[in-house]
This record gives structure tokens, sequence and C-alpha cells, in this order.
């Protein structure tokens, strides 16, 4: 009797085992690991150059108030050339930052009055020349990369010096009476704003390329005092341009210094029994 249950508990072991190897044969093998998902970042040096369109909003100057039916018919900048360096930080495949100092090229400004009358009693002729020095920070995001090309928004704020130099103002009064006055160089510091749009192409993991679009908000600019031609002035006034802002498309490199790659594992796929 005991021999009988000493050979029934080995069967009931043996079926239970092979029982065991049966369902481990249906279960999916192991998957291995996935690969890691690796974000790059790190620090970066950049070059810019690329085409001003400037604007001003309007003129001022202190004879204004006291010019009878003055008329501003013209007030325009010439289109200029920009040169930018900068380091930058980027954080991940999505955010990343810069410091920038930029030099916005000599322009050539052109603007025409008239005043009294009617008809009118005279006009004045306005020409001078504007450059600038920028300083701004500037954040990007990023939109994803397809195909080595990535589009990125992005927006900075900042600092800009105006210089308006070389200002002439040559005109008829009334009379008519030949008018000429000039103005000394004369320097102002903004705060200035910017808004940016454009695409990125990655040549290699360490070197891209920038084609950009910038909206740029400069502040205001102002000549010297303006004196007649024959050096004699009863006031100070300068000619004041307001709200200088500028269109620009740039082309840009960007160099990364060092990659830091930041790695975490993606989660692996839930194994499926049927049991």
């Amino acid at each position: 009797m005991r021999s009988l249950r000493i050979f029934a508990l080995a069967a009931a072991a043996t079926a239970a085992l092979a029982t065991s190897h049966a369902r481990a044969a249906d279960l999916p093998p192991l998957l291995p690991p996935p690969p890691p998902i690796i974000e790059y970042g790190g620090w970066y040096l950049r070059g810019d150059i690329g085409m001003t369109n400037q604007m001003v909003r309007s003129l001022d100057n202190l004879l204004f108030d006291t010019t009878v039916n003055l008329t501003i018919h013209d007030k325009n900048f010439e289109a200029g050339m920009l040169f930018g360096l900068g380091l930058g930080y980027r954080h991940n495949n999505w955010f990343r930052w810069d410091i920038t100092g930029e030099y916005r090229g000599e322009t050539g400004f052109h603007g025409f009055d008239t005043y009294g009358g009617p008809p009118v009693d005279g006009y004045n002729n306005y020409t001078a020349k504007k450059s600038e020095w920028v300083m701004m920070w500037n954040a990007y995001l990023d939109l994803g990369t397809w195909k080595g090309i990535t589009p990125f928004v992005g927006a900075g704020i900042g600092a800009s010096r105006i210089g308006i130099h070389s200002f002439r103002d040559i005109g008829v009064g009334p009379g008519p009476v030949d008018t000429a006055a000039y103005a000394n160089s004369a320097y102002k510091w903004n705060f200035a704003w910017a808004l940016h749009a454009g695409v990125a192409y990655n040549v290699t993991p360490d070197f891209t390329i920038e084609l950009a679009y910038r909206y740029i908000n400069l502040g205001d600019g102002k000549s010297g005092d303006i004196i007649p031609y024959t050096g004699v002035n009863a006031l100070n006034n300068p000619m004041h341009f307001n709200d200088i802002t500028s269109h620009d498309i740039k082309l840009g490199v960007r160099w990364a210094l060092a990659d830091m790659g930041v790695s975490h594992w993606a989660p692996p796929p839930p194994l499926i029994s049927k049991y």
C-alpha cells in the first residue's frame, strides 16, 4: 500500500511538471530591451548674415509743433546687411537658447515734407545714415525633425544702440528762400525685442544651417542738434526717428562644441500570454 502511494505522488508530480513545460512553451519569447532614446544637447556657436528691410513709424522735431500744415510724404530707409555671432545652449531636441551680438550695417535714409499754404510755402528734403549694434537673448522651440529638416519658432529680448549720422536738411522756404542745415552724429540705447521663424537643416550631428525670418523692434533713434548752414541755432532740435522696426532674412550656421547625450529607455511592450 505504501509503495502504491509513493508511485501515485511521483506520477502526479511528473504530470504537473509536464503541464508547466507545455504552458511555458506557449508563451512568446522574451524580447530584447529596446534601444535607448537619446536627446542631444550642449553648447554651440552660431554665425549669421542677412538683409534688413527697415522702416520708421514717424518723425518728430521741436519745430514741427509750430509749422503750419506740415505733411511728411516720405520717410524710408534703404535695405542693408547684418552680421552676427552668438553662443547658445541646446537643452534637448525641442528647446534651445542663445545670446547674440549683431552689427547692422549703414543704411541711407530719405525723407520729404511740405508745409504752409495753400499753396505750399516750402519743403524739406532730409537725408541721413543709420547703423546699430544689437544684443539679444533668444529662446527657440524646435518643432520636430523630418529628414534632417527642423522648423522652429522663437522670441528674443535685448538692447539696441542706434546711431544717426550725416543728417542733412536741404529745402526751400517761403519767398522762395533756399535753406540748408546739418546735424552731428548721435547715438541712443533702447530696449529691443524680436520674433523668429525658420527652418534648420542638420548637415551633420555637429553642423546645422538655418534660413530664418525675423521681425525686430529696435526702438527710437535721434540725430544730433540740427544747425542751420549759418552755424547759428537758437534752440536744440534733433530729429527723432520714432519706433524703428525691420523685417530681416537671415542665413545662419551652428557648430556644436560638444554633444551631451541624455538617454532614457523607452518602456518595453507588455508580454501577452494566452493564460
